[in-house]
């Protein structure tokens, strides 16, 4: 039996909670729609650039999303000492250039585990909490973190709407 990304029970958008379960529900929300978009998807179907001339697929999505919730949450704001999920001196858009069907499977475990560790690297830490960005030497903060969290699944859940659509048809929000 072939693989295919497996269907999920999206989490509700929050409703009348705190600031730091707002902002947790929202990207929760915002994470399981990116895997909503490529649930009973094949291998192959994932890795479909299907909005020529872009190379983006839903599994570069996958694969870059991985890596920017590894980026922000552990390494900038916990300062874990971890380095990057794909070859990014060679290509620094390896994490959506470099995806293939045979890794499929992997990739969006790699994808589930980094929102673990993620989460796990923010239990318990404050919303004021700071730490300086490496580039820019701007002092951020975790709240800051979120919320760009929430828009960068925002602006890219919305090219996986327009992808899988192209693939199959199927459109929802």
């Amino acid at each position: 039996m072939t693989w295919t990304a497996p269907q999920i029970t999206r989490r509700e958008f929050p409703v009348g909670v705190g600031e730091r379960e707002m902002l947790q529900g929202w990207l929760d929300w915002h994470r399981d729609t990116l895997l909503t978009k490529c649930a009973g998807l094949a291998p192959e179907q994932l890795v479909e650039a299907s909005a020529a001339p872009s190379t983006l697929t839903l599994l570069g999505l996958v694969r870059h999303l991985a890596l920017v919730e590894r980026t922000w949450f552990r390494r900038r704001f916990a300062g874990e000492e971890i380095g990057d999920l794909y070859d990014l001196e060679r290509n620094p858009d390896a994490d959506f250039v470099d995806a293939t069907a045979a890794g499929a499977e992997t990739d969006v475990a790699v994808f589930r585990a980094e929102i673990e560790a993620a989460d796990a690297a923010v239990k318990g830490r404050g919303l004021d909490e700071t730490f300086q960005h490496e580039r820019s030497g701007k002092t951020l903060n975790l709240r800051w973190v979120y919320v760009h969290m929430i828009e960068e699944y925002a602006r890219h859940n919305g090219h996986a709407d327009l992808l899988r659509e192209r693939i199959d048809g199927a459109t929802g929000d």
